[in-house]
């Protein structure tokens, strides 16, 4: 397995892992135009992916959009877009992915929000601080 920063180049592969990733969790299917600012958003550094691949192939992403963080001062980051192929779950590549992110993506501290079902599985990936509660404005 190699994990590597992917670029704007590849957005035909990351895109099949988004419509993957928003089917499973039950959301609508994502359209052209946000491809495009999806793609646009990576080429101007308003957000990293990080993948896994099998040799060539992309069989795992996940973003950090950094920010600066009060937490500790220093560069934050948000963890989304997280997803690996069914086939490549429990392998290790997950954990090995985020670590990655993490280290590449230069921030000293790492969130991530996520549904309930997925608590568990975010403990054991390294997400053990808990920081309260997280609403988002409507």
């Amino acid at each position: 397995m190699d994990y590597r920063k992917i670029s704007v180049s590849m957005i035909e592969e990351l895109w099949k892992l988004q419509k993957l990733y928003k089917q499973e969790i039950g959301e609508c299917e994502p359209d052209n135009a946000g491809k495009e600012r999806l793609a646009e958003a990576i080429k101007a550094g308003g957000i990293l992916f990080f993948g896994a691949f099998d040799r060539e192939s992309l069989i795992g992403c996940c973003s950090v959009t950094v920010g600066f963080s009060t937490f500790d001062y220093l560069p934050g980051g948000v963890f989304e877009d997280f997803y690996i192929l069914p086939e490549y779950r429990h392998t290790g590549t997950a954990r090995q992915l985020v670590r990655f992110a993490r280290r590449e993506s230069g921030v000293s501290s790492l969130t991530v929000c996520c549904a309930e079902c997925d608590l568990q599985m975010y403990k054991s990936l390294g997400f053990s601080v808990p920081l309260g509660n997280l609403l988002a404005f409507d």
